[in-house]
This record gives C-alpha cells, sequence and structure tokens, in this order.
C-alpha cells in the first residue's frame, strides 16, 4: 500500500454518504445493476438494495472498476420488507414514475437521508412501491421515448442529490461511524487479509494510523501471518 494510494483511500471514505441509497425493484440484468453499482459509488454511496424472487443475482459486472468491492448489495425479497427496513432507518422513498403528483426530480430535497426507489424500464416500478413511497418523481422528458434506461435514470437522480448535499456541505467531512470507517479503511487496504478473515470468520486484526497491520499474538482463533500465508498457497492456481 503506498502512501498516494492510502490518501486516495482515505479522501473517498471520507466523502461517503451513508444515508443515500437505491433500492432497484426487479432490475436484474447485470448490466444494470453495474452501472446503477458504478452511479452510486461515484456519488459516495455505502450500498444498493434489490427486490427480486431471484434466489441469486449476477453481479460478475461489479467487479469492473473494482465497484464490488465498495458497494454492497442487499437482496430482499419483497419490495415491502426493503422498504419498511429503510423507513426505519429514517429514509424518504423517492421512487420515479407517471404518477398525477409526481415532482419534477429536481425539486426534492434530497439533503433528507434518501432512498431512491428505479424499477424496469418496460414495466416501471410496482403499484405497491407507489404506494409505499414518500415522494414520487419524473425525468422531464421532450422525445418521442417515454422513459430513459433505469441505469441513466439513476445516475441522473443521483447526481443531483449529489450536487444539493455538496452545496449542504455534506462531503466536507466524515459521516461513517468511527467502527464502519475502520472496517472499510481495513478492507480497502488489506483485500487478501479480508477475504481470509472472512473465510475462517475471525476478526479483522488492529491497524496503526497509517493502516498497517498490527499483528496479535497468534492462536486458533485470529489472525496470523503464517495462517494468511498458508491460505494464499493453498488458494493459488
Amino acid at each position: 500500500m503506498t502512501p498516494d494510494r492510502l490518501q486516495i483511500i482515505i479522501a473517498s471514505l471520507n466523502r461517503r454518504q451513508p444515508d443515500l441509497t437505491v433500492i432497484m425493484e426487479n432490475v436484474i440484468k447485470p448490466h444494470n445493476l453495474a452501472a446503477v453499482a458504478r452511479s452510486s459509488d461515484a456519488v459516495g454511496c455505502l450500498d444498493v438494495h434489490a427486490i427480486t424472487e431471484k434466489k441469486s443475482i449476477k453481479l460478475s459486472q461489479m467487479s469492473a472498476g473494482g465497484v464490488r468491492k465498495w458497494i454492497q448489495l442487499h437482496c430482499h425479497k419483497t419490495t415491502e420488507a426493503c422498504v419498511q427496513q429503510l423507513k426505519a432507518q429514517g429514509m424518504q422513498i423517492v421512487t420515479t414514475c407517471l404518477a398525477d403528483d409526481s415532482k419534477n426530480f429536481r425539486e426534492v430535497d434530497y439533503t433528507k437521508p434518501t432512498a431512491i426507489l428505479v424499477g424496469t424500464e418496460l414495466e416501471g416500478i410496482s403499484e405497491q412501491a407507489m404506494a409505499l413511497a414518500d415522494e414520487h418523481i419524473t425525468i422531464p422528458m421532450f422525445g418521442h421515448v417515454q422513459s430513459l434506461n433505469v441505469s441513466v435514470a439513476t445516475a441522473l437522480v443521483l447526481y443531483e442529490a449529489q450536487r444539493q448535499r455538496e452545496l449542504a456541505g455534506m462531503y466536507e467531512q466524515r459521516r461513517l461511524s468511527d467502527d464502519v470507517y475502520k472496517r472499510l479503511l481495513f478492507e480497502g487496504c488489506h483485500p487478501q487479509v479480508t477475504r481470509y478473515c472472512k473465510a475462517k470468520k475471525i476478526p479483522y486484526p488492529e491497524i496503526n494510523d497509517e493502516a498497517e497491520i498490527i499483528e496479535p499474538v497468534a492462536d486458533s482463533k485470529t489472525f496470523s501471518n503464517e495462517g494468511l500465508t498458508e491460505w494464499l498457497r493453498k488458494k493459488s492456481p
């Protein structure tokens, strides 16, 4: 880990917005998932949510640009379960749809804790999602088409949220809790050790101010350099 790389990671973490996220209702195409994840990372989100009846979602394209390392995907079986979970965290639910009360997407206050709910281009969001949302928004369109690709629409709304939050000074100081910041700093600086600790179900070792590992006394339940070396050797082709 070079000093320059460390500073890039720290600067990114200092601008993360833990109370801004995206909910994707039945958006299951890998390229759309990847594009939404990349836009979410670009404006400082920590995670995205997917509502789908599928048992698993392919996220291979999220690895492009390292997005999968920085954006966590949460899967939910129902729209209601997802929305209620985020509302319990104090988030307003803002959904893109053509409703009688839909506002121009720029008229919503995104400095509030916000989850942006989007659906597929063909069917849009469900009636249930519309009923559960706090705000309905639309993106003005003056051509012949009636909808944008879901990833494009999401990016437009996210960057309006980013614009408002930047004007409000919300990117000027770290907004992550100490525990989350420390965890993400470790995972960003030590990906191999992170994979090892997760595989062994052991806690991450402590790091110093330069994000260097302070190796603890090794035992059967904690990290050791010897254990990592052996694990990597077995994992190598």
